[in-house]
């Protein structure tokens, strides 16, 4: 087991230093509502609101609160917006005590919650809040309703304790402005079984709790699948919004089931919520395999936005459990999380949220009739979004492609060339906006990918 050096932490100073960037808190716009047209979240004062996520699933089992504040800050600074994380936690959360010695219920009865472990998720919360965090609220990971195949559990859950403790929750919390709930916990329903009408019942004990159906915003958080959240749950009121899950494997379609999903009836927002991480083993095989690249990530951020999500989830295989010195790692060796948040692809984010912030958001929609190539597979797939006057375009794989013009405002367009490596951007010439026009982004090949802004000239948009 190695040992952090005097090396090590130099290196978090300095990448604290040269990584930061300053954003906006999101927060001081006030909770978040399901937009009027239903793809998109905006605070309750309606400015828009994008979703950079990060999976910290073990947040309130495993950090102290010292740990806790380091990790909230700097992602911050990173520029996320929300922190994914669960209050039940996946490793053994019932009878394991959190950093401080406490569990989270007596009995393992959801009935009977410890005030003392939940003083910390309070704190948690709190400071999550100070930093202009969201925290995406999983009230229990899904082992404890039933653990097929994996997970310690126990099954502790009913539709009638569900309800109980959802109520119990929604009330201790319901003056929080930064509360997001996402049911779920990396579980589909089985056929058969009473799953559904227990995640259910504690939807609706969130709702009492709160006392109003429209100050609850909720969500659910699926295993891969075709459908996602809604295979079960897209006509019930409850749901407000849908998640996907990738499953963590190179090159899968994510982008078509968010399309899917965004032309639903009736329209509800919809993101992938647990994208392939960095640093994971691919596909859960590392031999075969290798692990995640900061190239891995990225693709799919853009992918997935482009195709129609609100925002998107990043992950960190050494982050989601948080692994540190003395503790059994997951699927393989990994890195410590405090040094894992420098990763490159947890940097490269918020460049992700810098360019959709650029823009207005309320009025883009996915578009692949702007693209000639516009179905390639996943490896090189171009992906195209638009607004009233303007419109994004994302390479998987830097390579010539044509552009059909005349789709958005404007008889002359702006075209830059974004770097999602970096975040800058290029000037890649004006054009008559009618016809087509072919594109050759400034590199070429495996890992250099590209997105190509396109502006109404007459409207001066900013470089992002």
């Amino acid at each position: 087991m190695r040992k952090y050096t005097f090396f090590v932490l130099l290196f978090f100073i300095f990448a604290h230093h040269v990584f930061s960037q300053n954003f906006t808190n999101t927060l001081s716009n006030g909770s978040l509502k399901v937009a009027e047209n239903k793809h998109f979240l905006v605070h309750e004062n309606g400015k828009p609101f994008f979703w950079l996520g990060d999976t910290a699933w073990e947040l309130f089992h495993r950090l102290n609160r010292e740990q806790a504040d380091y990790y909230l800050k700097r992602r911050a600074e990173q520029g996320y917006t929300v922190i994914q994380a669960v209050a039940l936690a996946e490793f053994d959360g019932l009878h394991t005590p959190n950093a401080n010695g406490d569990l989270p219920l007596n009995y393992d009865d959801p009935t009977q919650p410890n005030e003392r472990y939940f003083q910390h998720v309070d704190y948690i919360i709190d400071k999550a809040a100070e930093n202009g965090l969201f925290i995406a609220f999983l009230p229990t990971w899904g082992d404890k309703i039933f653990k097929n195949m994996w997970g310690k559990g126990p099954e502790v859950f009913t539709p009638e304790n569900a309800k109980t403790y959802g109520k119990w929750l929604a009330n201790r919390y319901k003056n929080k402005k930064n509360l997001i709930w996402v049911l779920g916990g990396d579980r589909n329903p089985r056929e058969g079984t009473n799953d559904v009408q227990i995640w259910r019942a504690l939807a609706s004990g969130i709702i009492e709790g709160i006392g109003n159906a429209d100050q609850a915003l909720i969500s659910y958080h699926p295993q891969p699948n075709q459908l996602g959240s809604g295979e079960w749950f897209h006509n019930d009121n409850w749901l407000d919004f849908n998640m996907f899950q990738n499953g963590h494997c190179r090159d899968q379609p994510i982008y078509d089931k968010i399309s899917a999903s965004y032309n639903r009836i009736p329209a509800k927002p919809v993101l992938d919520a647990e994208p392939i991480y960095e640093d994971h083993p691919v596909c859960f095989n590392a031999k075969e395999f290798g692990t995640s690249s900061p190239y891995d990530v990225r693709k799919y951020a853009y992918l997935d936005v482009f195709a129609g999500a609100f925002g998107h989830t990043y992950g960190c295989h050494d982050i989601w459990q948080m692994y540190s010195p003395y503790r059994e790692a997951v699927n393989g060796p990994h890195i410590y999380w405090q040094e894992a948040l420098e990763l490159p692809g947890a940097n490269q984010m918020k460049f992700v949220r810098k360019l959709i912030e650029s823009r207005p958001i309320l009025d883009r929609i996915p578009d692949q009739s702007l693209i000639v190539e516009n179905n390639l597979h996943a490896a090189e797939r171009i992906q195209a979004t638009r607004g009233n006057d303007y419109a994004f375009i994302y390479l998987a794989e830097g390579r010539p492609f044509t552009v059909n013009l005349g789709k958005i405002t404007g008889s002359k367009i702006s075209a830059l060339w974004y770097n999602p490596r970096n975040g800058e951007s290029k000037e890649a010439g004006a054009f008559d906006n009618r016809g087509q026009q072919k594109f050759t982004p400034p590199s070429t090949g495996y890992g250099q990918d590209w997105i190509l802004i396109l502006d109404d000239e007459s409207r001066k948009y900013a470089k992002p």
